[in-house]
């Protein structure tokens, strides 16, 4: 990736879309950050993936989803969407619906209760953090699995569902990955940056290999900004320079991934 230098076309929401562009640099990908209807079936159209993601959702970028979607699938560009507060409305799961058997994402990103209800399965949300109930552990990763492989492997698709502990399936193997740390979650948007960093490794391999290396590194990059960090102000800062300056060694020596 950091040779070819891919071009990352993302359709992502206002919260998130500076932190989800430097992170694309920080990994040595280039981002595009278009989202007007009448102009994204061109950048689309020049892009090497699509990162698309439902937060803070407008008209407008729905529109330009299904229009760039469109353009991707049909080009054979690869397609990651995150399902940001897909249990929150009804608007949300019926374009879920309609979009997985229209484009065939790729992969499909999102915490627990967005996985499940995409998937089908009845999920209630008071916002777009997952229930705490129903997390992923090592006790009751057996019983999603059962729910998670066979929806993944009829459609096609990476599931990577993200939490204290992420869990990654594309229907044939599954896997945990046990890297990151509770400040991750006391900044907004680290979610849509690993829907952003998989989008940017899309274009060098196989979808599962983007989704399991994207989970590891912004773990791996976590662990390491929160040791000098006082808050999550320096935090945040810092987690961009861990990215950047992640190397292999950092991978081998610190990632923490088990195959089930």
């Amino acid at each position: 990736m950091r040779k070819s230098s891919p071009l990352i076309h993302c359709i992502t929401n206002p919260i998130s879309i500076n932190d989800c562009a430097n992170m694309i640099l920080a990994l040595g990908s280039r981002p595009i950050m278009a989202e007007h209807p009448e102009e994204v079936e061109e950048i689309t159209a020049m892009a090497n993936a699509l990162c698309l993601n439902l937060g803070s959702i407008t008209r407008d970028r729905l529109l330009a989803m299904g229009i760039s979607a469109t353009v991707a699938r049909d080009q054979g560009i690869p397609v990651i969407i995150d399902l940001v507060g897909a249990a929150c409305s009804t608007m949300r799961k019926n374009f879920l619906r309609e979009f997985i058997d229209k484009i065939k994402p790729n992969v499909l990103k999102g915490n627990i209760t967005e996985i499940l209800s995409t998937c089908g399965i009845e999920c209630h949300s008071s916002g777009v953090e997952a229930n705490r109930s129903q997390l992923i552990d090592e006790h009751n990763v057996g019983d999603y699995a059962k729910i998670l492989v066979p929806w993944a492997k009829a459609h096609s698709a990476v599931l990577l569902v993200s939490g204290p502990i992420d869990f990654i399936t594309d229907g044939e193997a599954s896997y945990m990955v046990h890297n990151g740390v509770p400040m991750l979650g006391n900044i907004t948007g680290t979610g849509c940056m690993l829907n952003a960093m998989t989008a940017a490794l899309l274009p060098g391999g196989k979808p599962m290999t983007a989704a399991l290396l994207a989970t590891i590194l912004l773990g791996i990059a976590g662990e390491k900004a929160a040791r000098s960090s006082d808050g999550p102000g320096t935090f945040h800062m810092k987690l961009f320079d861990e990215v950047f300056n992640l190397g292999d060694g950092d991978i081998i020596a610190m990632g923490k991934c088990v195959k089930l």
